[in-house]
């Protein structure tokens, strides 16, 4: 009976330990725990908490471009509207912002051909209703999917994706446009706001969005 139940329960112990091991960005949210618990964030006051994919995380200069207000960026590179909606408690809730700020879609429509821009809208509304059913009075602002150079032909799945989640948001939640200010007039990508990777951002492009976004956020 003992041999038994050691082939038994040693095998799903194994299973359930590296389960919780496989999580996708566990270990990003452990280090956003981690530094809570060092040192909580704008305590005693609502932060505006900025999430989403990379183009959030590698803002380094954030906190500098809006100083005066009470930044939290909790972006986690790499992550689609499916990662936030697992880990909105942990990088949204928790911290009854007083207004969260979304950048995120464009890494949905590349990780599959068959992510059409209605699964995209679809997921954002599903992030949108988790919000608004525990913290209610927080605006939302969606930053519009941008062009990618490297990702050129998923272009029109992210314009009618950046469509259909403006014509959704009303109201305190709001759309911010910086897809048009990365084009041409002749519809092509502005490919000198983007690294050499053609997929990140330079600082030219963090100019545009600095300039774009600052006035929908609440001092």
């Amino acid at each position: 009976m003992k041999r038994y139940f050691k082939i038994i329960i040693v095998p799903f112990f194994l299973f359930f330990t590296t389960s919780i091991v496989a999580q996708p960005f566990a270990q990003e949210i452990a280090q956003f725990k981690s530094e809570d618990s060092i040192s909580y964030p704008f305590r005693g006051q609502r932060p505006i908490v900025f999430t989403g994919s990379s183009s959030f995380t590698i803002w380094k200069n954030m906190q500098i471009d809006f100083s005066g207000y009470p930044i939290l960026n909790r972006g986690f590179g790499g992550s689609t509207l499916l990662d936030v909606i697992r880990y909105a408690d942990n990088v949204i809730i928790k911290y009854n912002p007083r207004q969260v700020v979304i950048y995120c879609g464009e890494n949905d429509l590349a990780s599959s051909d068959t992510v059409t821009a209605m699964e995209v809208f679809k997921r954002f509304k599903i992030l949108h209703g988790i919000i608004k059913s525990k913290i209610p009075a927080t605006p939302v602002l969606f930053v519009s999917i941008k062009p990618s150079p490297s990702r050129a032909q998923l272009l029109q799945k992210v314009k009618d994706a950046n469509k259909l989640i403006s014509n959704f948001l009303n109201g305190d939640d709001r759309y911010i446009d910086v897809f048009n200010s990365m084009i041409n007039k002749d519809g092509s990508i502005r490919k000198e706001l983007f690294t050499e990777d053609d997929l990140h951002m330079n600082a030219q492009g963090y100019v545009i969005w600095h300039k774009l976004i600052k006035p929908f956020l609440i001092k």
